[in-house]
C-alpha cells in the first residue's frame, strides 16, 4: 500500500454539526468509559460524511472525544483507504475494474468518467467541484456487472447493470441536484435472470410446495427386506448341494466367528511369557590343603 499523507492545505478548525452530534452520542454511549477509543472509526466516518473528507483538525477533535493520543487517530485514518485525507468531489464515483466488470464493459464507464470529470484520483475534481472518480477493486456485485459505487453525504450506493449511456444520465441528474435511485438501472430485482421465462418469486408454485406433488417416488422395498420373488428363489437353509448354512449364515453366527478370529489374533500377538532364569550353582571353593607331615629326622 502506498504512503498516505494529509493534504497540504488544512482548515483552521473542525466541529461536528447538530446531526452529527446525535450520531456521536450514540457511538460514545455504546462503549464503557474506559473503552472510548473503540469509537474512533465511527467518529472518523461521521466526520467524513459531514465534510466529505477527514481533516487534521477533525482528527484532533476525535482524539479528544475518544481520550486517546492524536497519533493513534492519525494511524487509523491513514491506514484505512476508505478515509479521504484530502477534499474530494461532492460525489465520489468509484468504478469497479475487476474481471467480471471489465468483461461486461467497465472500460466504457472509465472513459465516461475521464471525459466528464477528468484525471483519475480522489484529489482531481471536476471543473464544478461536484465530481471526482477512482478505479477500485471488486465491490461484490459481480452478477450485476458493470457497476459503480457513488459516495456522497447521503451514503454509499451501488448503481448496477450500467452502460456508458446510463452512467452519463446518472451524472447529469447528480449535477442537476436530482436524487438518483440506486440499484440496477434495468430495474430488475437484485440479480434475477434477465431472460427468465418465469419471474423470480412471482409464480407461487415455485415456493409454496405445490410442485412437490407432481413427483412420486417409486414404491420400492426397503433395503433390509428383500422382494418376495427373491425370497422364493433362495434355497432353504441346509439344503444339500446349495451351501445351506454356509451360503446364508445367520448374523449372530458370523459375529461369533469374527469375534473368535479377532480374539485368536489378539492372543497370537501377545508376547510370550518370560521364563525365570535358571540359577547357576555357586562355584565350589577349593578344599584347603592339609600341611604335609614332618618326617622324622
Amino acid at each position: 500500500m502506498s504512503v498516505r499523507r494529509l493534504a497540504t492545505t488544512q482548515p483552521d478548525s473542525f466541529a461536528f454539526n447538530a446531526d452529527s452530534e446525535a450520531e456521536v452520542a450514540f457511538w460514545m454511549n455504546k462503549y464503557p468509559p474506559e473503552r472510548k477509543a473503540s469509537a474512533v472509526i465511527p467518529l472518523l466516518w461521521l466526520a467524513q460524511k459531514q465534510e466529505g473528507w477527514v481533516s487534521e483538525p477533525a482528527m484532533r477533535e476525535i482524539a479528544a472525544r475518544c481520550a486517546m493520543p492524536y497519533i493513534r487517530v492519525y494511524e487509523v485514518a491513514t491506514f484505512y483507504t476508505m478515509f479521504n485525507l484530502e477534499p474530494v468531489g461532492v460525489h465520489l464515483i468509484q468504478v469497479c475494474g475487476t474481471t467480471p466488470c471489465w468483461l461486461r464493459g467497465a472500460d466504457g464507464l472509465k472513459a465516461v468518467c475521464e471525459k466528464r470529470i477528468g484525471k483519475k484520483g480522489r484529489g482531481h475534481l471536476s471543473a464544478d467541484g461536484k465530481f471526482s472518480w477512482e478505479e477500485v477493486e471488486c465491490l461484490g456485485a459481480c452478477s450485476n456487472a458493470p457497476m459503480v459505487q457513488i459516495a456522497n453525504s447521503e451514503g454509499d450506493y451501488y448503481y448496477e447493470d450500467l452502460t456508458p449511456q446510463a452512467l452519463e444520465a446518472i451524472l447529469d441528474d447528480l449535477a442537476a441536484g436530482k436524487r438518483v435511485e440506486p440499484g440496477p438501472v434495468t430495474r430488475r430485482h437484485c440479480s434475477e435472470p434477465t431472460n427468465a421465462k418465469v419471474g423470480v418469486l412471482e409464480d407461487a408454485s415455485l415456493f409454496d410446495g405445490s410442485r412437490a406433488g407432481r413427483f412420486e417416488l417409486p414404491n420400492r422395498a426397503r433395503p433390509q427386506e428383500p422382494l418376495a420373488e427373491e425370497r422364493k428363489s433362495r434355497p432353504a437353509s441346509g439344503a444339500a448341494g446349495t451351501g445351506g448354512e454356509a451360503a446364508i449364515a445367520p448374523k449372530k453366527a458370523r459375529k461369533t466367528a469374527a469375534d473368535g478370529a479377532a480374539a485368536a489374533e489378539a492372543e497370537a500377538e501377545k508376547p510370550a511369557p518370560r521364563k525365570p532364569a535358571a540359577k547357576t550353582p555357586a562355584a565350589k571353593k577349593p578344599a584347603a590343603k592339609k600341611p604335609a607331615a614332618k618326617k622324622d629326622e
